[in-house]
């Protein structure tokens, strides 16, 4: 009990003292608030305290030791602006009481003109951008009903000739709690360095004075580049399973978020399952947002076993963005 209590005040600790340092309205790394699993957005995003795939790694990795078997899971976002976001990630048990996992996170588009000023239609040259993330996650069992874990990932951003990387670490918990069926969750995640780009778009031509006579228009120069703290997150919910049999079954949650770029909000969700093999999902995001465009959440899931050992789990989630039109995700995992 001790244990538990210590724990839980540092990760408060942390927690605190981070948003309290770096609330800034602004942050670099927005890509990795783009939350992954068709499973838990179309259950609104309130899944820090039920991450039950191999997604705990985003959500809460303190979750990752309470999965029941090995897994690995590819995630496809059709992201608005026909960007796309992906997620694949690789768990591993080891014995009841461990657990690992492997992450890689991207953010890519196509090609774009570069344009100018003088050349509005493009100067024939083209231009991308992506972002990524690896990750590195252990999970624990400190007792039957409590677990810890942590995720270290690097964290890199790239446009044109310009980069920027930084090293960042997520934290999360899970708890049973002596009610019946009802879970608590909490993570921190992108507890980390500062991003800063640099690259040969950094060095210009400069001009001192271009009135004087003489005066050389070929002045090296470097552009010096602001550093951005990363998207600091912390959320905090709680989920419990209303109804338990054989053959159905209703899971209901709620997460709150507090953002050091934004303001607090609210996620709800629900989840019905018939015979654990069809799977039926609404939610709600970003409640009490500001200006938000998120909002309704729906999904579908299915089970099937290619073996009698080997479950694959594919999941859709529908998310609407308002003005922005919507998202649709898709997922699938193996277990092994």
């Amino acid at each position: 009990m001790y244990v538990k209590t210590l724990i839980i005040f540092i990760v408060l600790l942390i927690g605190g003292k981070s948003f309290s340092q770096v609330f800034s309205g602004t942050t670099a790394g927005q890509f990795l608030k783009i939350e992954v699993g068709a499973k838990a957005i179309a259950m609104g995003g309130a899944f820090v305290s039920q991450a039950n795939d191999a997604s705990a790694m985003y959500w809460n990795p303190g979750s990752l030791s309470k999965l029941q078997n090995s897994a690995a899971m590819f995630t496809h976002t059709y992201w608005l602006a026909s960007i796309n976001h992906d997620f694949a990630g690789v768990v591993l048990k080891i014995g009841d009481q461990h657990t690992l996992g492997f992450s890689y996170t991207s953010l890519t588009m196509g090609d774009m003109k570069v344009r100018t000023e003088i050349y509005p239609e493009g100067t024939g040259e083209l231009f991308s951008s992506s972002d990524y993330s690896l990750g590195v996650s252990y999970g624990i069992n400190l007792t039957e009903d409590f677990s810890i874990g942590f995720t270290g990932k690097y964290i890199g951003e790239n446009i044109w000739h310009m980069s920027a990387s930084t090293i960042a670490f997520d934290v999360g918990l899970l708890y049973y709690t002596p009610v019946k069926n009802l879970q608590l969750g909490m993570s921190v995640s992108n507890i980390g360095g500062k991003m800063k780009f640099s690259g040969e778009d950094n060095f210009v031509y400069y001009t001192y004075n271009p009135d004087e006579h003489g005066n050389s228009d070929k002045i090296y120069a470097e552009l010096q580049m602001d550093e951005w703290d990363l998207p600091l997150i912390y959320r905090v919910g709680l989920s419990m399973k209303a109804l338990d049999t054989e053959i159905h079954s209703l899971t209901l949650s709620a997460d709150a978020i507090h953002p050091n770029d934004y303001n607090e909000s609210v996620n709800i969700g629900c989840e019905y399952g018939f015979k654990e093999r069809v799977f039926l999902r609404a939610g709600y995001k970003s409640l009490f947002k500001k200006e938000s465009e998120e909002g309704l959440t729906a999904g579908v899931g299915f089970m099937y076993y290619l073996t009698d050992y080997i479950p694959m789990k594919v999941d859709y989630a529908y998310a609407d963005f308002g003005r922005l039109q919507s998202v649709h995700r898709i997922s699938v995992e193996i277990g092994f």
